[in-house]
């Protein structure tokens, strides 16, 4: 079973009586499972915390799955879940660190993605939200801005700015200085 939670009528690798056939939801979710949990590891910068974040998402995709007519777009849906589910996230590990009086270093992947620059996710990790999952959405699965803009619920000039935003952030953060410079 890809997605634990309450047990539907219909098993999930169910089509109505056709046992071991695979639904529509678990060739999506076979689908996306990666490219989901890179999102959230690109966002959040803890593989163990994307996994969770990932599975939560193809839950809530699952839920809503035939609900009222079926999801439109359920990539975008599950993409913009995975993204609130950071947002959350990160807000209740600040308050548990500002309650806690904790400030640590956050742990490394434990297991690397492909094709991952570990210095440009974590400054990523540094920009604001939306700009983060702008840059996220459109350089990690090379999405359009019409996509990052029907995922993340807003205009395309809102994701042009903060791809703008962003890029010129991350070129700042990852300029290098004139101390390094002059070492090459």
């Amino acid at each position: 079973m890809i997605v634990s939670g309450p047990v539907p009528e219909r098993g999930i690798g169910e089509v109505d009586g056709g046992a071991g056939a695979d639904t529509a939801f678990d060739a999506f979710a076979r689908k996306e499972r990666r490219a989901l949990v890179a999102f959230a590891w690109t966002l959040i910068g803890d593989l163990g915390v994307a996994e969770d974040v990932a599975q939560d998402a193809l839950h809530a995709t699952w839920q809503a799955w035939d609900r009222d007519g079926g999801l439109q777009h359920p990539g975008a849906w599950a993409r913009q879940v995975v993204a609130n589910r950071v947002v959350d996230r990160m807000r209740r590990a600040g308050r548990e660190r500002q309650a806690l009086g904790l400030v640590g270093e956050r742990a490394e992947p434990t297991e690397d993605l492909p094709t991952t620059d570990h210095e440009f996710w974590a400054a990523v990790r540094t920009l604001p939200e939306r700009q983060a999952q702008a840059i996220a959405l459109h350089y990690l699965e090379d999405r359009p801005v019409a996509e990052i803009a029907v995922i993340l619920g807003c205009a395309p000039a809102t994701v042009k700015v903060h791809l703008h935003r962003g890029r010129r952030a991350l070129a700042d953060a990852l300029a290098p200085t004139t101390e390094e410079e002059g070492r090459r």
